[in-house]
């Protein structure tokens, strides 16, 4: 069944299409050996109501809505432009400002496409005006879009929670760290680079970068707060326990509604294409999850899932061997595939044997959403790649892109292993913001 799919994936076969049409082929030749009874096929109405009334995944379509908005309304653009002024002084500082505002919109959208898309569209062509490396800026660029990956709210951690079955809001604050530190990472790769060649980037000249410290003051409240702020209302109102992500992701896009209009981008147009953005990517996302909820019915149906169990929890080494494969697995699959496909058929096979070796899933959780991320980036099929090929001008070649981000992959890599080695990484946040037995505070309470 897993070959089958990759090779309609390969052929370039619709995602939904391919996992539904080889549970469909696999469960007739089970039917026809005697394997499989196809009255299991009755389940799949029941399945399909149960994604539909899922709340989680509600969340989904509002940070789409979000992210397409700020790309939509240039509030992207006029962020970065920002963030150029302040550190184009600095060797590599547009470079930073590209890192510093992918990590923003990660933290207000949680989308890959919008962010490489409009992130490509905006720098690549100042970059490469003010004498930056192509493989450079283009690897800066591709590797800041991903953070949307781990940096909460993320879409892939929303899917990662409902595979897990555990809280989205216990792994967007368990992937808070890990993200600053994937972030901080990427900076102190630019600044190393740019002191060690510093012909590769260059600072920005004078005469674009001093614009008087009034206007500047001006551009950092008109520009830099209302995105703060936003960032404020959503992970604010979820880490605080206001609201819960589908909640907070509603309160942003009407948030990113109200910025638009400020700003005078919102108009009837721009509204429709953010709409019918936002509707093309959830039901793909939709049509994908119904697809691998067939598979994985036909799978299990087949035994697989018992086979999987007894294969991954017999594994030498123990968790830590069960780590490394699981790992290894999603890791390689990331060449290949994109990471919905990932989550909704590879992940449910991973977590009743980690349930079984007694790990964390919040920590797994997270783990996973880092080796996602990575996926995103690796060659030949990493999305990031495919997205910000779309938009670079015609000096940058493929082989450029693909350069450009080796050196992040390698830095995504080290974050990943130091999460895997120290869990604390993951942990810390979320053991801090447990809520205080009432017991606690009645004592307390008592004593005074």
């Amino acid at each position: 069944m897993f070959a089958g799919a990759l090779a309609l994936l390969s052929l370039g076969y619709p995602v939904a299409f391919s996992l539904g049409g080889v549970s469909i082929l696999f469960a007739l030749i089970g039917s026809a050996l005697g394997i499989i009874d196809l009255q299991l096929f009755g389940l799949m109405p029941l399945r399909i109501f149960d994604i539909m009334k899922n709340y989680t995944l509600l969340a989904i379509p509002y940070f789409i809505f979000m992210g397409s908005m700020l790309e939509k309304t240039g509030i992207a653009e006029r962020l970065l432009e920002t963030m150029g002024i302040l550190l184009g002084r600095i060797r590599g500082g547009l470079a930073l400002a590209v890192i510093i505002v992918g990590a923003l919109l990660a933290a207000t959208t949680g989308v890959v496409a919008a962010t490489v898309v409009a992130m490509g569209l905006i720098s690549l062509p100042i970059m490469l005006r003010y004498g930056y490396d192509k493989k450079l800026a283009t690897g800066v660029i591709a590797a800041s879009g991903t953070l949307g990956q781990i940096i909460p709210p993320s879409v892939v951690l929303i899917v990662l929670a409902d595979q897990l079955g555990i809280s989205v809001g216990d792994l967007f604050i368990g992937s808070i760290i890990p993200g600053l530190m994937m972030a901080g990472a990427f900076a102190l790769y630019v600044l190393i680079i740019a002191f060690l060649k510093p012909e590769i980037a260059p600072p920005l000249p004078p005469e674009v970068r001093n614009i008087g410290v009034s206007a500047l003051i001006a551009k950092i409240f008109q520009v830099m707060l209302p995105p703060l702020i936003l960032i404020l209302l959503v992970l604010g109102s979820i880490f605080f326990g206001f609201a819960t992500p589908t909640e907070a992701g509603a309160v942003g896009c009407v948030a990113t509604i109200i910025l638009a209009a400020v700003y005078g981008k919102l108009t009837l147009t721009t509204l429709s294409q953010v709409c019918n953005a936002t509707m093309r990517i959830t039901s793909m996302v939709m049509f994908i999850l119904i697809g691998s909820t067939a598979f994985a019915l036909v799978f299990k149906g087949l035994n697989g899932g018992i086979f999987m169990e007894n294969v991954l929890s017999n594994i030498p080494g123990g968790q830590v061997g069960f780590m490394i494969v699981s790992m290894t697995v999603v890791l390689l699959l990331g060449f290949f595939i994109d990471f919905f496909e990932i989550a909704f058929i590879v992940v449910p096979l991973f977590v009743p044997v980690a349930q079984q070796f007694g790990i964390d899933l919040i920590w797994y959780g997270v783990v996973l959403g880092a080796n996602l991320q990575t996926s995103f980036l690796t060659p030949p099929f990493g999305f990031a790649l495919f997205y910000l090929r779309s938009v670079t001008p015609e000096e940058v070649s493929t082989v450029d892109i693909y350069k450009g981000v080796i050196p992040f992959i390698l830095i995504q890599l080290l974050v990943l292993g130091l999460i895997i080695v120290f869990p604390g990484i993951v942990n810390f946040l979320p053991s801090l913001m447990k809520p205080v037995p009432i017991e606690v505070v009645s004592s307390f309470v008592v004593a005074l």
